[in-house]
């Protein structure tokens, strides 16, 4: 079989690894896809330094952007040639640090014009993560297509804890576009007039201390919680100050007790409401969004249909980019893995080249 280079995880806490990998043939409904571009996330240091499922070696990354070169012979979605983002993750031949990835032909979408991949592959994992987390974890409608009357929950107050990250900015733009009007959200004070932008009616500073009394006092009761964080100490641990008998939390698992740093593994936990003390009624969840595609609709649409729409008719504009270089793929994966650890990135994803081969 055919070989081709990728990035792995090779032991915890250990520099990234340049293995070869098998370059598999698309069946049934896979495609094949040259990956030209990727973005980095918070999971791949997980994985990196905290071992977090993963079983070395394990290549690395899911958001993926490049040109479909093979299609399997049930595939109907795609041609070669075609220019396609997406989020794949389940086994090694889909991931996204390598020069080939084979996936499911619903786990991508066409590239719209007028987008390049760097913009377009800062969408898929997280836009994915977004409608998952409001519908099953909160459980709040985003039926597609978008209804036209007025939505139920307008002026229902919904704090995106973390509203600058990537996952923040998608859940205020698309939670805004289908009518969610009441949306309240903490980032650092420089994004605040941005987030206000995008669908935030209030923002706090979440390093204020008495930032969950600010938030208390413009809504006094918070039913919806959405953290995009999950930190023990600097994201539950404040919303439990905030969330009241029948308030919903969601937080994007792992919660991290501890950082990663350069001189300390990190610490997770999966235990969502066991993670701080809650009041009496409140119900935390931890959002799991691998497990998407139970949803039928979401599995077979959500990706082929309802992300490429939402980036080409400006429903969600891309995260800003900071593109990071090197001269190889190991040295880019490497250095975007490294600004991970230091937490050298606010308000932008940080989005590399990935395979260095020049196909014809």
């Amino acid at each position: 079989m055919a070989m081709h280079k990728a990035v792995a995880t090779v032991a915890i806490r250990a520099k990234l690894g340049l293995i070869d990998a098998q370059t598999v043939p698309p069946t049934g409904r896979e495609v094949r896809v040259h990956v030209e571009w990727t973005a980095s996330t918070p999971l791949d240091l997980h994985q990196n330094d905290g071992g977090l499922l993963v079983k070395h070696p394990q290549i690395l990354g899911d958001g993926i952007a490049g040109k479909v070169v093979e299609v399997g012979p049930e595939a109907k979605n795609f041609v070669v040639g075609d220019k396609v983002f997406g989020f794949a993750f389940r086994e090694n031949k889909q991931k996204a640090y390598q020069d080939y990835a084979t996936v499911p032909e619903t786990t991508l979408g066409k590239l719209p014009s007028g987008f390049t991949f760097q913009e377009a592959v800062t969408l898929p994992n997280n836009t994915v993560t977004i409608f998952h987390s409001v519908t099953k974890d909160l459980g709040l409608p985003l039926a597609w297509p978008r209804p036209t009357t007025k939505n139920p929950h307008a002026d229902t107050p919904i704090l995106i804890w973390g509203g600058s990250s990537s996952c923040g900015q998608y859940a205020l733009q698309i939670l805004s576009a289908w009518g969610y009007k009441n949306l309240l959200a903490t980032a650092s004070a420089r994004h605040h007039d941005y987030l206000k932008s995008i669908g935030a009616r209030h923002t706090f500073d979440y390093r204020d201390k008495d930032v969950a009394q600010q938030i208390l006092k413009v809504a006094p009761h918070v039913p919806y919680v959405l953290d995009c964080i999950a930190s023990q100490q600097n994201s539950l641990a404040i919303i439990a100050q905030v969330a009241q008998g029948g308030t919903r939390v969601a937080a994007l698992l792992p919660v991290i007790v501890r950082d990663a740093t350069d001189d300390e593994a990190p610490e997770y936990s999966m235990d969502t409401q066991g993670a701080v003390k809650w009041a009496d009624g409140v119900e935390a969840r931890g959002v799991r969004t691998h497990f998407y595609e139970e949803d039928a609709f979401f599995k077979e649409h959500l990706q082929t249909t309802v992300v490429p729409e939402l980036l080409a008719t400006g429903i969600v504009k891309p995260n800003k980019q900071r593109i990071v270089e090197g001269a190889t793929l190991l040295e880019r994966a490497q250095a975007a893995m490294d600004l991970l650890r230091r937490k050298d990135v606010s308000g932008e994803r940080l989005v590399w080249r990935v395979s260095d081969l020049k196909l014809e």
